[in-house]
């Protein structure tokens, strides 16, 4: 199976150069098909799908508001219907038939197991026009605590599992969710040697909870007008969300938004064109400052002139024009200043005996001297009177 992978990697890595993509955009442009209410039979007042958007798995291998910090480039009230976990032929039948009725394309991130146990439900998303996509073979919670040796034939087994149930495994795209959005560094960087293209969501509907179809349908809406565009992840697996379905695209219809189908690059059809800044998720504005300094072109200096090392002395005093030197003034000693030093009154010189070692006089009698001095400084120093206490003089 690691050779399906590997194959299937090789035919994702195809990037067309910038002259092909400006052409087969225009072509891709001209030639898509649309889904629009005119072009779905028997259901005049169709939501459909408004437009094809076309990406590179390489250029963009992270995308999804919730984890990471590119998006799909989508514009204002765009929105991508993705579904997680089938196919489960008695809620998957019933959402293919719902979407058909809006001619709606969605992508849909299936499981190995699944596929491996209902392939005829994969082979229906490719009859329908739908993306195809993987979510791992067993879907487990661990994805986020897996190392590569246990992550690795969870995502093969489940492109492997995938690839065989379609009649042309080249309608599998390098689109992957981690179960459970349970993101991990093994399987990320495994994902990306693979050239697949990590989703996550920009939003949820909580389908996956045991609540009622009501409430999926009001978090839907609700977190939709939040954000005014982007991923929707859903579960085509539970009864609850095949209730919400028809309310979320009528709501969709009548609110103004519209459906984005997405699809992956090939080498015949190009990614569609795009700015750097629309994949971001929070986009800088006029308002937001932003600090972007200009790229410093590279230079070849081998063959450039250069100057010679510089010296000491080239860190000393500028040299001045002769008539400069001649006013130049002496900045220490000033000349004011010696001449008042010449004339001041000088004080007489020290006595040699004063640094005299030993001194004349013996040691102790000097010592006697200090003693008699200090003997007079204590006693001319009288203690203050103690205050009398009451008690004391009661005594008396």
């Amino acid at each position: 199976m690691s050779s399906v992978v590997r194959d299937r990697a090789k035919a994702w890595a195809g990037r067309p150069s910038w002259v092909a993509v400006l052409l087969g955009a225009l072509a891709c442009f001209a030639s898509s098909p649309r889904a629009s209410a005119a072009d779905c039979p028997g259901h005049p007042n169709a939501l459909g799908t408004s437009r094809i958007l076309v990406v590179d798995p390489h250029e963009h291998p992270r995308i999804g508001a919730m984890q990471y910090k590119e998006t799909l480039p989508l514009a204002d009230h765009e929105v991508v219907l993705t579904f997680d976990d089938g196919p489960l032929p008695k809620y998957s039948n019933q959402v293919l038939q719902i979407l058909a009725d809006e001619c709606v394309q969605a992508t849909f991130f299936t499981i190995g197991r699944q596929a491996q146990a209902n392939p005829e439900g994969v082979r229906k998303l490719a009859a329908a026009g739908h993306t195809i996509a993987t979510h791992s073979y067993t879907h487990p919670l661990t994805f986020n605590r897996m190392t590569l040796d246990k992550a690795k034939p969870e995502v093969d087994q489940g492109i492997a599992w995938t690839s065989a149930a379609l009649t042309d495994p080249s309608a599998l795209s390098p689109f992957f969710r981690v179960p459970g959005l349970l993101r991990g560094d093994a399987v990320e960087s495994y994902a990306a040697s693979l050239g697949l293209q990590m989703w996550s969501a920009d939003f949820l509907a909580d389908d996956w909870r045991n609540i009622s179809g009501a409430k999926v349908h009001e978090l839907a809406i609700k977190r939709l007008e939040a954000r005014g565009k982007g991923i929707l992840l859903l579960h085509d697996i539970h009864a609850r969300t095949v209730a919400a379905l028809p309310k979320i695209l009528a709501d969709l219809k009548a609110k103004g938004y519209r459906i984005v189908h997405v699809v992956a690059a090939t080498p015949d059809r190009p990614a569609t064109p795009t700015e750097p800044d629309d994949w971001l998720v929070h986009r800088p504005s006029d308002e937001t400052p932003v600090a972007r300094w200009p790229a410093i072109t590279p230079v070849d200096l081998t063959g450039a002139d250069t100057n010679a090392r510089a010296a000491l002395d080239d860190f000393g005093m500028l040299s001045l024009p002769p008539a400069a030197e001649a006013q130049r003034k002496q900045m220490w000693p000033r000349p004011s200043l010696g001449a008042r030093m010449a004339t001041a009154p000088a004080l007489p010189a020290p006595s040699a005996d004063l640094f005299a070692w030993p001194p004349k006089a013996p040691l102790a009698t000097l010592t006697s001297q200090r003693r008699q001095v200090a003997r007079v400084e204590r006693q001319a120093v009288k203690p203050p009177a103690r205050p009398l206490r009451i008690a004391s003089l009661r005594r008396r």
